[in-house]
């Protein structure tokens, strides 16, 4: 599903974000990505759906070389990855039900769809009752579920999530990381970058630990 060979990512002034990281993960596979701040855990999410190409190395994304690919097919790569970002990027003065429209409209979804869609969403993420509400209502915790529920819009085979529990409480991200899972177990391939070790020892997925831009180890 995800493949790296020899990846790397040099910024201006030789500021090293990744180096020679070569790895393979599974379709329908959850897997984290830990270590620091700073470790290269974003921009390794960023070459994932092609937001940064690499300085050096092939990726491969659903058999597709991402590096390769031409700008006109980016749109087709994206809409098969969900992304979930720390900071949520909601539209704050829209409601929770016209933030997910909006991807709906994007995405060229029929209204008629979109409604059946959004609702199942809301349903799937507990927040049916609050979907007329705007995200300034709604707890952190209510507000990541709300850009989980977006970023499965377009039924993407691929979930990638950073730092998607870094603003919670340790008992609402594990909230959090339960309805991660729970989409996993739908056949959703799920990546999630995390500084955090509570939530990887005790989710039990395998774990790609990167520290200094490097791959170090691997814990099954």
């Amino acid at each position: 599903m995800i493949q790296m060979f020899h990846v790397s990512k040099i910024y201006p002034k030789d500021v090293v974000a990744l180096s020679d990281i070569t790895l393979h993960i599974q379709k329908r596979e959850f897997v984290f990505l830990s270590g620091p701040s700073g470790a290269g855990k974003t921009t390794l999410l960023r070459l994932i759906f092609r937001d940064e190409l690499p300085s050096s190395g092939q990726i491969l994304v659903h058999g597709r070389n991402v590096v390769r690919l031409r700008e006109s097919k980016l749109p087709a790569l994206r809409r098969g990855i969900g992304v979930i970002f720390q900071d949520f990027k909601l539209l704050m003065d829209r409601t929770v039900y016209a933030n997910l429209h909006l991807v709906a409209r994007v995405l060229g979804i029929p209204d008629t769809i979109s409604r059946r869609k959004i609702g199942r969403l809301l349903k799937d993420v507990g927040l049916i009752q609050k979907a007329d509400q705007t995200p300034y209502k709604l707890s952190g915790g209510e507000q990541q579920r709300v850009a989980i529920a977006r970023a499965l819009m377009s039924d993407p085979v691929i979930l990638l999530a950073d730092e998607p529990t870094g603003n919670l409480d340790p008992d609402l991200a594990l909230d959090v990381m339960r309805l991660l899972a729970e989409v996993n177990i739908r056949g959703t391939t799920v990546v999630v970058a995390t500084h955090n070790p509570r939530l990887v020892s005790e989710m039990g997925h395998r774990t790609l630990i990167l520290k200094q831009g490097r791959l170090v180890e691997e814990i099954a």
